[in-house]
């Protein structure tokens, strides 16, 4: 049976010495009294929340799935999702970062994924439900009506209620610009809403009373394409002017997908069949509003592939301490027994390590993601704002793309470290691999993501902003120059930054003339951006240990990150050069291939 024990050692580290959040609080008004000892209370409330209510359901989730009731459109959600769900909310989790305006609890982004780090790791497919009502409550509170936000906003956070965003249809997956649902204007400032939405996440279940859809529809006289798109909010209940629960609306589920993976997650197909919906933001700018919550939900769907990544991590290594079978290549181990465990042989301890490095370095590059929200909201300076705005434009498609992929390989390693156990539901290894690979696919694929890091995010401002990054990569190769020490990790990082800098423009020379340079290379520049910011944080992390031993520190952990920082480096870096590569061989090997795909 697997188990899970939350990373709290290592939050702890990538909290207090990497990024030093509580320090960085300091300068935030709103969160200036947030220190270490609050941060870790909290998270230690978490983690044992996660491990000891949510993990427990996961098995059970995945074997049960949903049902839906043909009769009266109702979803029922596995056993115990919606006593936990209660539990949840009996403990104030849904408030923690929300504004105290609302009712919230007021505390920092970076708590909060955190968190929701250790609750993905314990049941992905539960999490979604809160984790899309978080959205769908940021969104509001951007762009609703202050009528709107004193209606929804206190119920969002408090967990009376839950929320989605309807944006699929049938004929349209990412390019939402084909959209076909409807929205009338009504006498008294409503609109009525005809159409269907598919693979809605959350889009019915039985946790709550009622359900707060963010809707993307047409109105009349609205111009073709992305640009006449409007967003609207509909309730699965009418309600009144004092926001009690009327009549059911005239949107439902009318059938549920049957999936992979995140089978105890609803994925809706829902009708809506003249549904009162109200506007929010102005006329034909609703996909600028919703990507408020399409960002959040990209970094959230990176925070799943992370805590995937760490739970399997967690049972591979259990169970390859545990397993014997055969003999280690240089000679017995463990005479005593009739064979050494599987964990002296060199590539299971690749594997492991790959997904070690993977979920400890997505762990640095997300809370340091998180930490530049809490900036970008809530810093005096308005430059500081504009600047982390910038930053975590930039860095949210790697998050969501990188940490995707880096799930599915450290889940399918994983799997292979269980031989044939990890093909056995017992074990609970296959459900993870099944799960992760939804995350590469929803909220934009992650070719989506790759197309629009380098073409929007990095050439669309001629590299400025990855420019920051090679300035932040030169400050702490000067730091370390001369420590041999840290030569190991600074030299491939300024080689890379060096690379990176002449592969970008290479890359925006050839876009020039032939656009679609750009989408034959964007996947393979994805994951090298990917790489040169896991390798800075890396190096940031070996730099953090190496001065905690030299100070005298003995506690193993510090020896634990300077190990698997020597493995990434020199395991997992080097795939950039290969990138790089299969980049630079152009976009024609692609696209003159009529024959071959005749």
């Amino acid at each position: 049976m697997p188990t899970y024990t939350p990373p709290l050692r290592d939050m702890q580290f990538v909290l207090n010495e990497l990024l030093q959040v509580p320090q960085a609080l300091k300068a935030l008004p709103a969160h200036a009294e947030t220190d270490a000892d609050t941060i870790s209370a909290v998270l230690e409330e978490g983690g044992k929340f996660a491990a000891e209510v949510l993990f427990p359901l996961n098995a059970t989730g995945d074997q049960q799935g949903c049902h839906w009731d043909r009769d009266t459109h109702a979803v029922k959600t596995p056993d115990g999702f919606k006593q936990a769900f209660a539990q949840f909310v009996a403990g104030g989790w849904p408030a923690l970062s929300c504004d105290p305006q609302y009712g919230g609890q007021g505390l920092p982004i970076v708590v909060n994924q955190c968190f929701y780090e250790m609750l993905n790791s314990a049941n992905q497919a539960w999490t979604m439900y809160p984790g899309l009502t978080h959205g769908a409550y940021e969104c509001l509170h951007a762009h609703g009506t202050p009528e709107q936000q004193a209606l929804f906003l206190p119920k969002l956070t408090s967990g009376e209620w839950t929320a989605t965003m309807c944006l699929t249809e049938a004929h349209c997956g990412t390019d939402l610009g084909l959209l076909r649902t409807k929205a009338e204007p009504q006498a008294d400032g409503s609109y009525k809403l005809t159409g269907n939405k598919i693979f809605i996440s959350s889009g019915d279940h039985d946790f709550v009373s009622n359900i707060v859809h963010l809707v993307l529809a047409r109105l009349p006289d609205a111009p073709v394409g992305s640009k006449g798109i409007s967003l609207f909010v509909v309730s699965k209940h009418v309600l009144d002017g004092q926001g009690q629960l009327g009549a059911p609306n005239g949107i439902y589920c009318s059938g549920l997908e049957h999936k992979m993976g995140i089978n105890g997650s609803a994925t809706c197909q829902m009708t809506l069949d003249g549904a009162v919906g109200h506007l929010v933001g102005q006329p034909h700018k609703g996909l600028a509003a919703m990507f408020v919550m399409m960002n959040a939900a990209r970094i959230g769907v990176g925070m799943q592939s992370l805590g995937l990544t760490e739970v399997a991590y967690q049972n591979a290594l259990a169970y390859a301490k545990e397993r014997i079978q055969s003999r280690s290549l240089s000679g017995v181990k463990t005479p005593e027994k009739p064979a050494d465990s599987i964990l002296v042989h060199p590539d299971v301890r690749k594997m492991l390590l790959t997904a070690k490095a993977y979920a400890e370095g997505g762990r640095a590059l997300s809370l340091h993601c998180a930490l530049l929200i809490d900036q970008q909201l809530n810093h005096p300076d308005e430059q500081v704002r504009a600047d982390a705005s910038e930053e975590v434009a930039m860095l949210t498609p790697i998050v969501k793309a990188f940490l995707t992929d880096n799930g599915w390989t450290a889940t399918s390693a994983c799997l292979q470290v269980l031989g044939g156990h990890g093909f056995i539901r017992e074990w609970g290894m296959e459900q993870y691999v099944r799960d992760a690979r939804i995350n590469m696919i929803y909220e934009g694929t992650n070719t989506i993501q790759s197309l629009d890091l380098l073409g929007r995010k990095v050439l669309g401002n001629q590299g400025a902003t990855l420019k920051k990054w090679g300035q932040r990569i030169t400050v702490l190769v000067a730091e370390e120059a001369g420590n041999e020490d840290m030569a190991a990790f600074v030299q491939p990082l300024a080689k890379l930054g060096q690379q990176m800098t002449a592969f970008t423009q290479e890359i925006g020379m050839k876009a020039l003339g032939n656009a679609d340079e750009v989408g034959g290379a964007a996947v393979d520049y994805m994951r090298v951006a990917g790489h040169l910011v896991f390798a800075y944080f890396w190096a940031r992390m070996a730099q953090v240990a190496q001065r905690q031993l030299a100070a005298g520190n003995r506690d193993p952990f510090y020896q634990a990150k300077l190990q698997t920082a020597r493995f990434y480096f020199a395991k997992l870096l080097p795939e950039t050069a290969s990138l790089m590569q299969t980049a630079r061989n152009g976009v024609d090997v692609l696209m003159d291939t009529e024959a071959a795909l005749a």
